[in-house]
């Protein structure tokens, strides 16, 4: 359902909507439609479509008004609302990529209101375009002389509305008018069509400013990588299923070299882990703690191994998860595309449904996010377990919320995202499983380094910049504890 009015002063305010326009023209790509004044005059809404194009042209004329609208009439005023219906197979994840967008000439990126939230907007300034979007299409009004100013509003409807509807936006306009001309002819374009990446971006209004890549750096690597690779790979496989799949391995392949660094740092760390335990022991308490990470570190030296090694390379890769986080719930490609079990890859796979709410994970059972939260159990539980320090008790915390809060945690989130998302996520830790041990099994020789710590043993080892800077925060911290006891002697 949806109203467009026009409302201009007339020597009253005149609202195109109280009125039935006529058919004056029509084609087969093309209707113009006039609502007659008394003095002769008329309004005129013309809408034209090309062939093959999402794109409608309106063209808004106000002819022979020159004596009927008064000469000190500036702008008018425009009143376009649509509710759209569901669409999606989940309510919750098409709300999260439901909402209002709109655009100033000139910026980086558009603003919005909703992400499944009601709102409102008020904007006393020019606005080129706005959308009413919902996951996968949109419905954009852009004027080519701009908006002079607009007021936005967006409701969502409930999950439990009987008329299955999403939300309603509404869009009350100001444009500007030239009094006086006996013919006032005033552009506006239409997008009705998908949120599809470069279709948007054809039409050379910033229109794909509406898709959630991300910040610049997701953004960038999701434009530039991930979207061009996806559509490369589309071109000869159909099943959408394989596309994940090689797309995780390509992946895979490009931040190897950083996986590599992660993985061989733990191994090492592995390999020298009694050593590691020795000093645990040797250092028991809070107060030693500097100590004990001033030997840690030179043994870390004399082992060869980078103490950041395994985290810098990790952090690399965030923004890559990140990217496939925000790409495959926005994919109108993966729309309605079967693969294993799952019948649509944009929405949640169910092989158990509850008939009831249940909080937290909805009424159904994903199979995909259920088979990858296993996979994030058994990845980090076989990642803590050869960390150092894994039987310290003061490391618990922290290792039961990497092996059990955390799959856990995610389960939840992907139980009512993309199928498409989750079978990813589950590809991945198989392959950084796999990378894991072939790089354990053959790559990193646990006797080398064991023999070279042995070979080093009292030698003095060089020290570095952050050995360096741990002995002068002990020192600090051994300076500050002595002049505490004497205060406390005083």
């Amino acid at each position: 359902m949806s109203r467009y009015a026009i409302e201009v002063f007339a020597g009253e305010m005149i609202n195109t909507a109280d009125f039935n326009f006529t058919i004056a023209e029509r084609t087969d790509t093309s209707i113009a439609m006039r609502l007659p004044f008394s003095g002769g005059g008329y309004i005129e809404q013309r809408y034209a479509i090309a062939e093959g194009s999402y794109s409608v042209n309106n063209t808004l004329s106000f002819i022979g008004m020159e004596n009927i609208i008064p000469k000190n009439v500036f702008s008018f005023n425009m009143d376009y609302s649509v509710t759209m219906p569901r669409m999606e197979k989940g309510y919750k994840n098409e709300t999260q990529y439901s909402r209002l967008d709109y655009y100033f000439n000139g910026e980086k990126k558009a603003e919005s209101i909703g992400r499944g939230r009601s709102g409102s907007k008020r904007i006393d300034t020019k606005v080129s375009w706005f959308d009413f979007q919902q996951q996968f299409f949109s419905l954009i009004m852009r004027a080519p002389n701009e908006f002079s100013s607009a007021d936005f509003d967006l409701k969502f409807a409930s999950e439990d509305d009987p008329e299955r509807n999403l939300m309603t936006c509404e869009a009350k306009l100001k444009a500007d008018f030239q009094p006086g001309q006996h013919a006032t002819v005033i552009p506006f374009e239409f997008y009705m069509g998908p949120n599809h990446f470069k279709t948007l971006k054809s039409y050379d209004h910033k229109y794909e400013k509406v898709i959630p890549l991300g910040g610049w750096l997701v953004g960038w690597f999701t434009r530039f990588v991930i979207i061009p690779l996806f559509d490369f790979l589309h071109r000869f496989i159909s099943n959408f299923g394989i596309i994940i799949l090689l797309m995780t391995i390509f992946i895979k392949i490009v931040v190897l070299p950083f996986s590599y660094k992660s993985y061989s740092s733990s191994a090492k760390m592995q390999a020298i882990k009694p050593e590691i335990d020795k000093l645990n022991q040797k250092y028991p308490k809070q107060e030693d703690a500097m100590k004990k990470q001033q030997a840690q570190m030179d043994l870390y030296k004399r082992a060869g191994i980078n103490p950041m090694g395994g985290c810098l390379p990790m952090l690399l890769q965030f923004p890559i998860l990140w990217a496939m986080f925000r790409f495959f719930p926005a994919s109108i490609e993966l729309r309605q595309q079967s693969f294993l079990w799952a019948d649509d890859l944009s929405a949640y796979d169910s092989i158990l449904n509850f008939g009831a709410r249940i909080p937290l994970i909805g009424d159904h059972l994903s199979l995909f996010a259920l088979l990858m939260a296993v996979s994030m159990f058994f990845f980090s539980k076989i990642t803590t377990a050869s960390q150092p320090g894994a039987g310290d008790p003061n490391m618990a915390s922290m290792r039961f919320m990497s092996v059990w809060m955390m799959p856990i945690m995610m389960f939840f989130i992907c139980n009512n995202l993309s199928s498409g998302l989750s079978y990813y996520y589950l590809l991945s830790n198989i392959i950084t499983m796999g990378e894991n041990f072939v790089i354990r099994k053959f790559c990193v020789n646990p006797d080398e380094i064991r023999a070279r710590l042995k070979a080093s043993e009292g030698k003095k080892q060089p020290k570095s910049k952050w050995q360096q800077r741990l002995e002068e925060a002990q020192k600090m911290q051994e300076q500050m504890r002595k002049e505490q006891q004497k205060n406390a002697r005083r």
